[in-house]
Formats: structure tokens, C-alpha cells, sequence
């Protein structure tokens, strides 16, 4: 009698478990490197209060900011893996994974205003990228802009011949080597989280970031200078691991869909504000000058720096650049 008792006490808990068990939320793990109060940050931010809406407590997002998880060269193999579920890296990531393609992001000028960008990452091209990121177990579902990138020394950056020979802190990427070779410069790569004890203690001379990563990272405390050539650009691209998407009931999938959607445009829309903010704080606080460009110095970063769409045509894809070019071409810029 009394193993009867034991063993219907055990069964009632298993089922109570299981029962639990079937109630617990999917856990979507997003990491991600930077700071919370920056673009990407705040956009993973509102699409965790909006999956966890739409899905009514079906899905928990659990954000890791920072490099809290992973670092740079650590988050897509963990993805991968099925460690965490979400990232956001920057697009020049994938090219080290051997979507070569992501690379035609890196290159300097490539884009001569937001509707080229934007025509490119919402229309076909972004379209073929996403789907090149299958066959390694990688799903895309969104292109969140950060913005274009300054460069930054301690040293006054006008012209070419000042880059000469300092070493510059760049992402892993092929592309963004090249760019500052064509520049004189000796290239560093180093994950994000390192950077700004790289420039404080001259491991590095500079490196090149949108306004809202460089002042949220309080790397204009150990740069005395900031040149606005805006000569690159900083995307990402949310990402999740396919086998955990394509395994979740396709009306959660929709909600997350619909949620993404939503986070993107929203990202988007601070981006420049953010980016703009971030500028003015670092003018008022008086730790790092900032210098404009003037035409003829833009000239000289142009002709220093376009010459790298052809060194790269190879690695990239002729096919991949030449997309690219025709829908600038439609807003006037011919290359």
C-alpha cells in the first residue's frame, strides 16, 4: 500500500512538473556588444517589451548587452552552437564566416545618402544576403542602421598623409584593412569591448565609429580629435539561430515577426538622432575636437579611398558591387 501510495506521489509530481514545464515561456537569449543607450541597444530593448506583448508571455527576451556573453569574434559561433538564440552583429561579421558578400558594407563611400543604403538593404540585394546566411545555420530578419562613422586620433585628421603610419583600430575585415592601408595606415583589429582600453593606453592611435558608439563608450575621453568624413558605414544585422526558428509554432513566429518589424522601424528612427545627440555631448564636453572636412580635403579621402571597390571587386562578388552601383545610380551616383 505504501508503494502504491510512493508511486502515485511521484507520478502526481511528474505530471506537475511536465504541466509546468509545458507553461514555462520560450527563452530567446539576444546578445549583443554594445551599450544599452545606443541605437542597436535600445532597439533590442523595444523588441523585447514587444515579442513579450504580442506573444502574451509566450516568449521571455532576455537582453545581454555589452559584450556581457560574447565577444566580437565569439557571438556567431554561440549562435551556432544554439548558446543564445538572437545577435545583432555588425555586418562586417560575416564575411570572417564566409558570406564574403556583407563585405561591399565596408566600403568607404559606398553609400552617398541613407536612400541608396535603404534601397539597398529593403530591396533585392538585401534579400540575396539574407538567404547566402542559410546554409550556415543563420536566419536573418532585419538590417538595423547605427550610422556613419568618424574617425578618430590624437592627432588632427585632415588629409591621407595624416594617417601615415598610425596604428588604427578596425573590425575584423578584410575590406576595412584595405581602407586604411590605402590611407597609410597600420591596421589593429581588436574586439569592441577592448577598444577603449586600446586607446587610453596607446595599444592603438585611433579608430573609426558613428558618433553614439564612440561617446557611449566614452572613447572621446582618450581621443583628442574627430574628423566628420562619414566615409563608412556601421549596420547590423538581427540574426537568429535557423534550427530554434524554424522550430517554434508559426503563430509565435508571426508574432515575432510582426514584433521585429516594428523594433526596426523604430531603430531606424533614432538612429540619427542618437547619433546626432551623441556629437553635440562630445563638442560640449570639450574632450575631443571636432574638425569638418573641407571640399578639397573630402577630395583627397575619395581619391585615396575609392580605389578600394576595385582592390576588393574579387573577394566581394563583381556581380554583388555592380548591384550595389545600379541602385545608386538611381539617385545620382555614379561611381
Amino acid at each position: 500500500m505504501k508503494i502504491k501510495t510512493l508511486l502515485g506521489c511521484v507520478l502526481a509530481g511528474v505530471l506537475a512538473a511536465g504541466s509546468a514545464f509545458a507553461d514555462d515561456p520560450i527563452v530567446i537569449k539576444f546578445s549583443h556588444v554594445v551599450a544599452p543607450d545606443t541605437p542597436k541597444g535600445k532597439g533590442a530593448e523595444m523588441f523585447k517589451k514587444l515579442a513579450e506583448e504580442r506573444t502574451h508571455g509566450r516568449v521571455k527576451v532576455e537582453v545581454y548587452p555589452n559584450s556581457q556573453l560574447y565577444k566580437d569574434k565569439e557571438e556567431i559561433e554561440a549562435l551556432q552552437l544554439g548558446a543564445v538564440q538572437m545577435l545583432a552583429p555588425s555586418l562586417a561579421k560575416f564575411g570572417p564566416l564566409g558570406v564574403k558578400e556583407f563585405e561591399l558594407f565596408d566600403l568607404p563611400y559606398i553609400f552617398g545618402d541613407k536612400r541608396v543604403l535603404r534601397a539597398v538593404t529593403d530591396g533585392p540585394v538585401g534579400v540575396g544576403l539574407f538567404k547566402k546566411l542559410q546554409t550556415k545555420g543563420v536566419t536573418g530578419l532585419a538590417f538595423w542602421d547605427n550610422g556613419f562613422k568618424v574617425m578618430s586620433a590624437n592627432k588632427p585628421l585632415h588629409t591621407p598623409d595624416d594617417f601615415r603610419g598610425l596604428k588604427m583600430r578596425i573590425q575584423s575585415s578584410k575590406v576595412l584593412d584595405a581602407q586604411m592601408r590605402a590611407l597609410g595606415a597600420l591596421p589593429q583589429v581588436l574586439a569592441f569591448s577592448e577598444v577603449y582600453q586600446a586607446l587610453q593606453t596607446g595599444v592603438v592611435d585611433g579608430t573609426e565609429n558613428p558618433p553614439s558608439n564612440m561617446y557611449t563608450q566614452k572613447m572621446h575621453e582618450v581621443q583628442k580629435y574627430a574628423t566628420l568624413s562619414y566615409h563608412g558605414y556601421l549596420g547590423y544585422a538581427v540574426v537568429v539561430n535557423t534550427k530554434f526558428w524554424d522550430g517554434l509554432p508559426a503563430d509565435i513566429r508571426a508574432d515575432l515577426e510582426s514584433a521585429m518589424k516594428d523594433a526596426t522601424a523604430y531603430t531606424n528612427d533614432i538612429a540619427q538622432k542618437e547619433n546626432d545627440d551623441a556629437l553635440a555631448a562630445m563638442k560640449a564636453s570639450g574632450k575631443t575636437q571636432i574638425i569638418e572636412l573641407t571640399q578639397a580635403e573630402k577630395d583627397a579621402w575619395l581619391k585615396a579611398l575609392l580605389p578600394v571597390h576595385r582592390e576588393m571587386e574579387a573577394r566581394i562578388g563583381a556581380d554583388s558591387l555592380r548591384e550595389v552601383y545600379d541602385e545608386a545610380a538611381k539617385f545620382g551616383y555614379k561611381f
